[in-house]
């Protein structure tokens, strides 16, 4: 942008009036609508933000000018000041709403000689909009503040002259110069552990959801670390610099050049969309941002696309920057070198690995490969050297099909699956330093893409690494606790890197058109057979990966009591092998894809579906169990148990007169006793029986849930109003079974989980209040408003996900399957559709994943299922307009 001399005359001519207030105003405004303009028409943001900082020296240095800050002075030489820009207005780099921050340089410790005009200066610039920082120390105070604080020190190193004694300005500089205080090595181990406490708070990963481009890792402030530390070392001052210093390759200068680029762009839109400081990528602005820089959707989202980009440069910026402080600790720091040698291609020095000289890659290119095996098998090696991860970066080269196909390549792959130690870190590194994305193509095609979702939290590529992980996790004896089957079964798997592979492949195939398991098995089949896997472990991958949704989707969406459920879910997996591996991967995906989704409700379903199919595959499958026998069965096994709670047969069968087929296969034998009990014990009222309890593994008391049994007459809206008070009470409902007897009684399940996650647990108080609240508004029928407690999320509101109805005819009753945005007081909505409609509800399996849920419902009207045509139409149509207004209601 060049600056008119319009421009520069309208501040000569501010300069010259008494009261330039509302000019000052006006040439602010005219110039950020200028840049703002210029933005959108393409002008590079580097251009813009140089050109604000230009523009913002001259209105500060024309307010500054209108006092006189030597008058009446006996000795000026003594009372010097200077006005100097500091952070990132002292780099110039000054984006439409950063901070503005300034520091007023005194010789000496003469505040009160200058008060009057300080304070002036500083009002007028805030008077006028800009809302300046500023601090104001002398030349002692600087150096004294500098030597205890880095910070302090750090913002000085980048300070520049904006009016007043420039010399001012390259005295501190010199005071506060490495031979002075903070040394290289100290400033460098200060600026890494500021760094470490920076990338933790973001969880040291660049993928987060809604990422900070100025401090998430790989955003801006990793480069300007770099630029800091080689400052204080080498006296450089940009990037270029760097290049022609040798300190980066000229490659990683030009990616660093270009994601410094990309990360300022995005925060010059950032600050124009927010109209404030903001450098947070939500999910609002990722969208905005993705249209205002010409992305369009096709078979990828147009802000998946951009995101896709922004997660690329980040992991990119952020790989440079681990590199360099690498080379930084190993030239700054100088340990005396201690060389072993691992072979003729390897050796450590300083428990580093390195290769043994720097034409080993290109002598020997499946040495590319090898080095992470090496890795995987050796506990005592702290990481790779420096040069060694430049000379990796730069052979990726090297791998071409015939890499790819060779049999001593893809053996070396299979035994870093194998190898024994740290699998997890090897293959983020390989992805790190570009290896992983080369070997595997379809790997690298995944690489930073995100799910516009609420659902998953990671990226594809990082999700995949993570689910590797947690597979790797089973091994371990602390684990056994939270995942109890996991840990066991891991150490019986026959093959342990088939189960590795199924999980780098069960989602390889996302973004593709199409079903992306049955993509994902094509892919996989070819990556088993280039690694010349047998048939039998060719063929369990490839099921693996074709039916790795298949276990959540049983456990969470049908009836696992009901033994036809689990024969049918048998059938489909055959052995006891495939079992193992598939209950292994699928929770490693749970807990990899929102950790929040692997609570105490999933983890009991899991277990209680993988034990009730061992023991039907351990009898097997050709023994096929009898309807009524199985009926029997669980009849004699419930009146056993309930002649040890002093109930007789007799008195058994009498309450149970009433009570259909279905409600014995539909119920374990431990809830048919605990709900005969209450039964026989209370009798049938006018009022409604509440019993409460919980139900967790004998093993583990944190796995399972907690139950609310309703026993009363039958009457309209009843299911409305206890979800209703549920909801009220902050109860998560995932699971209800209604029980319609044939003396007009219904008998009521809900499953529901406490905030946490997990059953309400030893809390009478609590229980006493879910009891209290349910018999006050059931006996009025009364549907209370949704609880304040659980409000719908920020981030809902930016997801235009709409309501999904489906009916599939079950026999004699329908199966209504919901998917909508997860919202306080979603069942109560479709209870009362139910009423209106009169459509009786059976039983419903509620299941929240993330921000959505996925509920499915057996109905029927008139003791059929939905017919088909103007009320199943009606029906769905009323499910869809009703839910998706009510989320507009919601309290965001």
């Amino acid at each position: 942008m060049e600056h008119s001399a319009g421009e520069l005359n309208l501040v000569d001519e501010i300069s010259g009036k008494k009261t330039p207030h509302l000019l000052y105003k006006k040439a602010i405004y005219d110039f950020n609508q200028s840049i703002k303009q210029q933005f959108e028409q393409g002008v590079s943001a580097n251009q813009l933000i140089a050109d604000r900082s230009f523009f913002i020296d001259t209105i500060i240095q024309s307010a500054w000018g209108r006092f006189r800050w030597n008058e009446n002075l006996t000795s000026w030489r003594k009372s010097r000041i200077s006005l100097l820009a500091v952070g990132g207005y002292g780099r110039a780099e000054l984006h439409p709403n950063s901070d503005i921050d300034l520091l007023i340089l005194l010789e000496r410790s003469n505040y009160d000689l200058h008060r009057e005009n300080i304070q002036s200066v500083i009002a007028l610039l805030w008077d006028i909009g800009l809302e300046v920082g500023h601090s104001v120390r002398s030349m002692r105070e600087c150096r004294s503040q500098a030597s205890k604080d880095v910070t302090v020190l750090t913002a000085l190193m980048e300070a520049r002259t904006i009016a007043g004694d420039d010399e001012l300005c390259s005295k501190i500089l010199k005071q506060t110069s490495p031979d002075k205080m903070w040394t290289p090595k100290k400033f460098y181990r200060a600026k890494l552990n500021e760094q470490e406490i920076r990338h933790t708070k973001f969880n040291h990963t660049e993928y987060s959801l809604e990422p900070d481009v100025k401090n998430s890792p790989g955003g801006l402030r990793d480069i300007q670390t770099l630029l800091w530390v080689t400052s204080r070392k080498f006296g450089t001052a940009s990037i270029h610099d760097l290049i022609e210093k040798e300190i980066l390759t000229e490659s990683e200068g030009k990616a660093l050049i270009r994601g410094r680029d990309l990360l300022w762009k995005i925060r010059f839109g950032l600050h124009l969309l927010a109209k404030k400081k903001d450098d947070r990528l939500f999910f609002e602005h990722q969208q905005a941002i993705s249209k205002m820089f010409g992305y369009r959707d096709s078979d990828q989202l147009a802000v998946e696309q951009f995101m896709q980009d922004y997660y690329r440069t980040a992991l990119d910026i952020n790989n440079i920057n681990r590199l360099l402080l690498r080379y930084f600790d190993e030239l700054i720091t100088k340990p005396k070198s201690k060389i072993t040698p691992i072979n003729d291609r390897f050796q450590l020095r300083n428990d580093f690995l390195e290769v043994s000289r720097d034409t080993i890659f290109r002598e020997n290119p499946t040495a590319l490969i090898e080095m992470f095996v090496i890795l995987g098998n050796r506990e005592d090696i702290r990481g790779v050297h420096s040069k060694t991860i430049r000379l990796v970066q730069q052979h990726t080269n090297l791998i071409d099909d015939n890499f790819r196909e060779s049999k001593e390549v893809t053996g070396l792959f299979l035994e870093l699956l194998r190898s024994k130690y740290h699998l997890f870190t090897q293959l983020r590194r390989m992805e790190r330093y570009g290896i992983l994305g080369t070997y595997l193509p379809e790997f690298g095609r995944i690489i930073g893409q995100m799910q516009f979702d609420l659902f998953h939290i990671y990226t594809v590529d990082a999700h995949t690494l993570q689910v590797v992980r947690n597979m790797r996790r089973f091994r371990y004896k602390n684990q056994e606790q939270q995942f109890p089957i996991a840990a066991h079964i891991h150490h019986q798997l026959p093959k342990v890197e088939l189960l590795y592979i199924a999980g780098l492949y069960h989602d390889i195939a996302k973004g593709l058109r199409g079903d992306h398991s049955e993509l994902g098995v094509i892919i996989v089949r070819r990556f088993c057979e280039r690694h010349r896997l047998g048939t039998w472990d060719t063929n369990l991958v490839c099921w693996l990966v074709e039916n790795h949704l298949m276990m959540s989707t049983i456990a969470q969406r049908k009836d696992i009591h009901n033994p036809s459920v689990i024969r049918e879910f048998a059938l489909k997996v055959q052995d006891q092998i495939r079992l193992d591996y598939l209950y292994s991967l699928t929770v490693a995906d749970i807990n990899a894809t929102n950790p929040n989704l692997w609570n105490s409700w999933r983890a009991s379903l899991m277990r209680q579906l993988y034990l009730e199919t061992r023991k039907l595959l351990r009898t097997g499958l050709e023994n096929h169990v009898d309807r009524n026998d199985y009926l029997n069965q669980v009849k004699t096994h419930a009146i056993e148990r309930l002649v040890e709670h002093q109930i007789t047969p007799d008195e058994t069968i009498g309450i149970w007169r009433s009570l259909d087929d279905d409600y014995f296969l539909s119920e374990s034998i431990s809830n048919i006793v605990w709900q005969t009990s209450v039964m026989k014990a209370c009798g049938l009222s006018d009022s409604p029986v509440i019993s409460i309890r919980d139900v967790t593994h004998r093993r583990r008391n944190d796995e399972g849930a907690t139950q609310i049994f309703v026993y009363m007459k039958n009457a309209p809206r009843i299911f409305a109003s206890i979800v209703s008070t549920l909801d009220a009470l902050a109860l998560d409902v995932v699971d209800a079974k209604i029980v319609s007897s044939t003396s007009e009684v219904i008998l009521d399940t809900f499953t529901v989980l406490d905030l946490d996650g997990a059953p309400v647990g030893n809390k009478p108080f609590r229980k006493e209040r879910i009891r209290t609240k349910l018999l006050k508004n059931l006996g009025s029928l009364h549907t209370p408003e949704s609880s304040s407690m659980r409000r719908t999320s920020r981030a809902l509101k930016h997801f235009m996900l709409k309501t999904e109805v489906t009916i599939v005819d079950n026999k004699e009753n329908s199966i209504l399957n919901v998917v909508a945005p997860d919202r306080p007081g979603l069942l109560a909505v479709i209870a009362d559709i139910f009423v209106e409609m009169e459509i009786t509800l059976i039983s419903a399996r509620i299941t929240t994943l993330g921000e959505r849920v996925e509920d499915v419902f057996h109905v029927s009207k008139e003791g059929t299922a939905i017919p088909e045509g103007s009320v199943r139409q009606l029906l769905m149509e009323r499910i869809c307009q009703d839910l998706d207004s009510h989320v507009a209601k919601v309290v965001i």
